[in-house]
């Protein structure tokens, strides 16, 4: 069946705009740099003939001199006693926890250099997300205090000893204890049972004392509408894999919200192959003004205003239970009002099935969800409250009223774990204000960022790759915190600091997770201390998942609703949200995150303001446009303007995590903070407002990845209906007779062929994979005004492309783009695109000097030390993954993004070279992997097996989407993956044979209106 959809990858291409014709018909925009090389050989290119001669003399080398740096010398020292456990070029894996999920880390010669997902987490063995990857760049930071420090009253920040730390904290924690003030321990949430255990040894010493928890970003509202309706103050833990019907009202669970990588497995287990080929596949409805990781994965996407979300709930509620609650219209949104009634009917047929979520921190709009939920039956099947999520337990009321204690001069002391709330807080100013009239202020963070430098001592503490811990993420859960390396600074955990100020027993931190565990976890699980570390989780019996019914009045309920519904209906309503790469900010700093493409813009190392096609025409701006965004509170920022279709009308969004003045010299000045936008409302936080958006004048263009490499309109997509596949599981996926004719002569593999398959229905677009390969491969960053340049260095990219379903022979430019309002209704596809590894490469046949080539084993490889940077190979690559290394990005002060330093470079993976300037790089299958496991299964005397070797893409993939494997081996996974009717090879009509197989996407659209 023929298609009638079009794709594109960015607005400039489906507009066809002049920029976009010139960079993308000019392969290489800028030539290569010979008049700095030459410069830098002491030559010219104007120069006398005497001394043109001596170049000739210096030879081609002054042509390649790019790629002929002269390598740094570095010294090897032997160990003088060798630790045991470490045998040089071997790696050491430990296992540890980030953010309550289990994990493994590898190590080298004693340093962490990579994260793993650990095999023993079980339902929790999720992959990782992008944070947890880049995370292990935070430990080589340098812009980390080296020492503890005070801080003076002018703001100066002083290293000094730790005995100068206790002296002074004990002093003013005696003083305040004294005098009747009281102290507070303000954290993001602890769900680690130690440091709870440390915090009540502290309160014990300290009674005035008392932990105020509150998050960045905050799901109070979930908390207290369980609490009200069912008694139960706790974030449920959601099944997503126990759902065939998925209805999200701004949740981007795939995302951000709560615990993305755990839903994404949870989510991707009912739509990926293997449930395909069971002829199985969840329906996933979103509504939502911005688009969202998971709004770009939906089967149906509708876009409503943020005022229309309370009402469409309403609306939803009234056609499921046939109540008649009052504000549940639309008004002119009748695409919403339709799909409501139509998914209220699926839901009651799907009973006990079905799920709907909310990222409304509103306790009233939680309410009502929780009502719906238990109308159609969710509890006790795809929402367990009796097994509890523990990631977050902010109080936005607690927070609130310590501000309150603050300023009436309550507070003697306040202490700050995790947090940062002068740059994140709700009214940061007021927090700020508020502070100053507490005589001892004392923070835990590892740098003077913006609220330990409003501190008067900073007591650093470790990074978690240097600590010991645990972490009790879900009810049963437990996984363990170790240290993989000693203390990198003269740093010192802040739970051991809290031991010593409270005078315990047991300072000694280590000593004191291991007795908690011995004492009270242990016994229970029948383990040993050392099996624990060895395991790195632990898990109890889980309870039984109770049905609960909702017997409360929501005549209350509904009118608040009504009421902050229409308080939001102003001239435009503002979203700020967390993106995938900044989240909440704390890791600002890291360069691997801010060069991570935003999965749905594309941007890089900025944040923007987001509007619709037709409603940016209404304000009279276009894209990179500088706006001044101005709430009702006074905040206002000026930020340029993004252009993005699915942006509901009269609505914008803006990214928060960005804005931050002290973190480093990645993070520091890197767009604009979005926390002053966020209200406190009816008991907690709000993030959305209603704004006044003014043009400034000026113009900021934003560093994007999207639109870099261009298909020139070929069909790389291919997707069909979950209907049509039932017929027909090659649907979507029909392939036209044409004969090969061959230029390469064809060769046997006979030991393996090792290829890949990438499941496009699983593939959600997270961009995990992109910092895996990254921090594996030694992939440098380059850094915002590269970025624009379009030299990027990622290996592996993931390609977005928007779609919309035209009527048949209605497909000219013209037509097209005369219908901005189509724009709001785009479906999106995300495609990871690296080498193909072409068995008939064309990049080979081109290359002067052999530096790219094919092993016998189905893969191209790339010589760097023969490469001399003519770039003919990225020029003959039809799909644009070749990069050109156009400066010593690791050793270059241009990109003083503070990876171009000994220590930072410590995070470096031994296996794999360093490239220098005027080489092509691209992906290389991870050989040095595929290496090791050959080497592993030898030295077991065994043959490889299927699963022995995995890509570093591959392992951080919380979908699954990616399988690699021999296909030489016919019972391999890969070789499974890749006899499905859905697999196609892109481009494979220009018979280059890629060794990368895609599988069709499949939408389950059919018994819901399309938007």
């Amino acid at each position: 069946m023929e298609s009638n959809k079009k794709y594109w990858k960015g607005l400039e291409e489906y507009n066809n705009t002049p920029d976009f014709v010139k960079n993308n018909k000019n392969e290489f925009a800028e030539p290569l740099p010979i008049e700095d090389v030459l410069n830098e050989a002491g030559l010219s290119t104007v120069t006398p003939r005497r001394d043109f001669l001596k170049a000739l003399g210096f030879g081609l080398g002054a042509v390649t001199l790019a790629a002929c740096q002269t390598a740094p010398v570095h010294k090897s020292i032997p160990y003088l006693v060798k630790p045991e456990e470490v045998t040089p070029g071997i790696p050491n894996y430990y296992t540890s926890s980030f953010n309550g999920q289990s994990i493994l880390v590898k190590t080298r010669e004693g340093r962490p250099i990579k994260i793993e997902p650990n095999p023993n987490a079980g339902q929790f063995n999720c992959g990782t997300d992008a944070r947890a990857q880049a995370s292990v760049l935070d430990l080589y930071d340098v812009s980390k205090l080296k020492a503890p420090a005070l801080v003076s009253k002018d703001g100066k920040v002083e290293e000094t000893t730790w005995a100068k730390i206790d002296s002074f904290v004990k002093g003013e924690l005696a003083k305040a204890q004294a005098g009747g003030k009281k102290i507070r321990i303000v954290a993001s949430t602890v769900n680690s049972p130690s440091t709870n255990a440390v915090i009540a040894q502290f309160i014990a010493k300290y009674p005035a004392a008392k932990l105020v928890q509150y998050d960045a970003v905050s799901y109070t509202g979930i908390i207290q509408a369980n609490q009200n309706s069912f008694g139960k103050a706790v974030l449920p833990k959601y099944n997503f894999d126990k759902a065939d019907l998925i209805v999200s009202f701004s949740a981007d669970f795939l995302g951000t919200w709560i615990s993305g990588e755990e839903f994404t497995a949870q989510y991707t287990a009912n739509r990926n192959y293997k449930s395909l080929a069971n002829k199985k596949m969840s329906r996933h409805i979103q509504f939502e003004s911005g688009m969202s990781l998971t709004g770009t994965n939906a089967d149906t996407r509708v876009p409503v205003k943020l005022s229309e979300e309370g009402p469409a709930l309403i609306a939803l509620y009234n056609a499921i239970t046939g109540g008649a609650l009052p504000g549940g219209t639309l008004g002119n949104n009748t695409t919403a009002d339709k799909v409501i009634k139509l998914v209220a009917k699926e839901l009651v047929q799907a009973k006990g099935k079905g799920l709907v979520v909310c990222g409304s921190n509103d306790v009233s709009t939680q309410i009502l969800v929780n009502a719906i939920n238990a109308a159609i039956g969710s509890y006790g099947t795809t929402i367990d409250l009796d097994n509890p999520c523990y990631l977050y337990a902010g109080n936005d009321a607690e927070f609130n009223g310590l501000v309150a204690e603050m300023n009436r001069g309550e507070v003697g002391a306040v202490l700050f774990l995790n947090s940062n709330p002068v740059y994140d807080a709700a009214n940061a100013k007021a927090f700020t204000d508020a502070l100053a009239k507490v005589p001892a202020k004392i923070s835990f963070s590892d740098r003077a960022d913006e609220t330990a430098t409003a501190c008067d001592a900073i007591a650093i503490n470790h990074n978690y790759l240097e600590s010991w811990g645990d972490a009790n993420a879900y009810e049963g859960y437990y996984s363990i915190v170790q240290p993989t390396i000693n203390p990198v600074f003269n740093s010192r955990q802040a739970e051991e600091s809290l031991l010593t100020w409270a005078d315990a027993p047991v300072k000694d931190y280590y000593q004191f997770v291991r007795s908690n565990w011995e004492a009270k976890m242990l016994p229970a699980v029948g383990l040993k201390w050392e099996e624990v570390l060895e395991k790195g989780v632990v898990t109890v019996a889980a309870k039984t998942a109770g049905a609960y019914s909702f017997t409360q009045s929501l005549a209350q309920v509904a009118t608040s609703i009504v009421s902050s519904s229409k308080a939001l209906d102003k001239e435009v309503e503002l979203q700020v949200y967390e993106s995938i790469p900044m989240r909440d900010g704390k890791n600002a700093n890291n360069a691997f995150l801010q060069e991570l493409p935003d999965p749905v813009s594309k941007v890089t190392w900025d944040n923007y303001v987001a509007l619709a096609p037709k409603f940016a025409e209404k304000l009279k701006v276009k894209e990179f446009d500088v706006v001044t965004v101005k709430a009702s509170n006074g905040y206002s920022v000026d930020l340029p303007v993004l252009i993005q279709p699915g942006q509901a009308q009269g609505t914008a969004s803006i990214a928060l995590g960005y804005g931050r003045t002290k973190t480093g010299k990645a993070g520091n000045d890197v767009g604009k903070n979005a926390f002053p936008f966020v209200s406190f409302v009816n008991g907690t936080f709000q993030y959305a407002t209603s704004v006044t958006i003014t043009p400034t004048g000026g113009y900021y263009e934003l560093a994007q990845t999207q639109t870099h490499h261009s298909f020139e309109g070929r069909a790389v997509i291919k997707e069909a209906t979950f209907k049509e596949y039932l017929k027909n599981p090659g649907a979507g996926n029909e392939k036209g007779e044409h004969k090969d004719y061959d230029l390469w002569d064809q060769y046997e593999k006979p030991g393996n062929n090792w290829v890949m398959a990438i499941d496009l229905n699983a593939c959600t677009g997270c961009g995990s994979c992109i910092v895996a390969c990254n921090v594996e491969n030694n992939i440098p960053v380059v850094g915002r005004d590269e970025v624009r340049r379009r030299r990027e260095m990622h290996w592996i990219r993931i390609d977005r492309y928007y779609s919309y379903e035209t009527a048949a022979g209605d497909v000219t430019r013209e037509k097209e783009i005369a219908k901005l309002e189509d724009l709001d209704h785009v479906s999106v596809v995300h495609q990871p695109m690296l080498c193909q590894h072409c068995d008939h490469a064309p990049c080979e046949t081109v290359c002067p000097v052999l530096a790219t080539v094919h092993s016998s084993d189905g893969l191209n490889h790339m010589a760097y030390n023969r490469c001399v940077g003519t770039r003919y190979c990225a020029n003959n690559c039809p799909y644009k993954v070749r990069r050109f290394n156009w400066f010593n990005y690791w050793n270059d002060s241009r990109f003083d993004n503070y990876l171009n330093n000994e220590f930072t470079q410590l995070v470096l993976n031994p296996d794999v070279t360093t490239r220098s300037r005027g080489v092509m790089e691209k992906c290389s299958m991870c050989i040095q992997r595929i290496q090791g496991g050959k080497l592993q299964a030898k030295l077991e005397k065994r043959p490889l097996k299927d699963g022995d070797i995995k890509m570093a893409c591959q392992e951080a993939c919380s979908a699954n989407a990616i399988v690699f494997g021999d296909a030489n081996d016919p019972n391999s996974e890969v070789s499974k993956a890749l006899r499905s009717e859905r697999i196609y090879y892109v481009l494979e009509e220009i018979n280059v044979k890629p060794g990368i197989g895609y599988m069709t996407k499949i939408r389950n659209t059919d018994t819901t209106v399309q938007a």
